[in-house]
């Protein structure tokens, strides 16, 4: 493990840590890599560098990445009507949806987006009620709710639409995707944890389900961090990362954050853009610091924002030198 900058402010740094564990529900893992080095870690109880966290919705950046290396074969072009089965019927709105408006979640269609099982919730229905066998199938069949590109509305559902369509373009499923995933992504970075879901249909759930230790999340946020190459090899298309962290459009009245192509904007500073997973996962790419940083826990909704601000405010501890 490298050495934490000597400029670093340590007691605040500490302090930051110390409360990071304590005052958001469960913390189970920080790690903080600097410099394409290991530079801090610590883990909740029963937590540790060989534990698998869970993803929730960081996998749809692991998507993004899976995405980029199906245009990289020549087999995707992100801005031309996205392949999908449920939207080909003559005059269907839908069909004119494009790979990139998924990615931006800037779609149109219907999803609530809902976490709560007393309110209607498209993505409980799909990730385990009634469109579980065939995720991607449940989120197409969705309507449209606005014109593309007129109204940006976060969706687990447009995800797996995207899933659907690389398993489409690669003509591969289940085990097949998976060994796909692990030769071209994970292999390549040394990521040997990452347990991704599918399901019953062969489809990844990108949305939701990725498992990996905290450690091969950082791995991976470096590799965008180093704009896709892995000493010295180019694993995604060179603009790809630029590409993840492009603002997108949206409407007045979001307070969701800013957003780019299922990557999130700005909670490491300007410049910075994360992996968020629901009950606050977060893999922050921070490129002015050379900076990944990683959290995983269970944080209860009501303290979102409040653990938000606290990845921001410990980010920002490394920005000013101690006195």
């Amino acid at each position: 493990m490298g050495p934490l900058p000597a400029t670093l402010d340590r007691p605040a740094f500490e302090e930051a840590m110390d409360r990071g564990f304590t005052d958001f529900g469960e913390t189970h893992a920080v790690v903080v890599i600097i410099g394409g080095k290991l530079v801090f870690e610590r883990y909740g109880p029963e937590h540790g560098p060989d534990i698998t966290c869970m993803s929730w919705s960081k996998a749809k950046s692991i998507t993004h990445a899976l995405a980029g290396l199906v245009v990289a074969d020549g087999l995707l072009d992100v801005e031309a009507p996205a392949d999908v089965p449920e939207w080909k019927s003559p005059g269907d709105p839908r069909g004119k949806i494009t790979t990139d408006q998924l990615l931006r979640m800037s779609s149109g269609l219907s999803f609530a987006e809902v976490y709560e099982a007393d309110q209607p919730s498209d993505t409980i229905a799909m990730l385990w009620g009634e469109g579980k066998d065939d995720v991607a199938h449940y989120a197409a069949s969705r309507p449209l709710a606005h014109d593309r590109d007129s109204y940006w509305s976060y969706s687990s559902g447009t995800t797996n639409i995207v899933a659907r369509i690389l398993a489409r373009r690669l003509d591969v499923y289940g085990k097949d995707f998976h060994d796909f995933m692990k030769a071209r992504l994970f292999e390549p970075l040394g990521m040997t944890s990452p347990i991704p879901k599918f399901d019953a249909a062969g489809t990844f759930i990108g949305s939701s389900f990725c498992f990996a230790t905290a450690r091969d999340f950082a791995r991976f946020g470096l590799l965008y961090l180093r704009d896709g190459q892995w000493e010295g090899r180019q694993i995604l298309p060179s603009n790809w990362a630029d590409y993840a962290r492009i603002p997108t459009w949206q409407q007045d009245g979001v307070t969701d954050g800013a957003y780019g192509a299922h990557w999130w904007l700005g909670i490491g500073g300007k410049g910075s853009f994360s992996a968020n997973g629901h009950e606050g996962q977060y893999t922050v790419v921070v490129p002015d610091l050379d900076m990944v940083f990683v959290r995983h826990g269970r944080t209860p909704t009501h303290q979102r924002e409040d653990l938000k601000a606290w990845v921001t405010e410990t980010i920002n501890i490394f920005r000013s030198p101690a006195t």
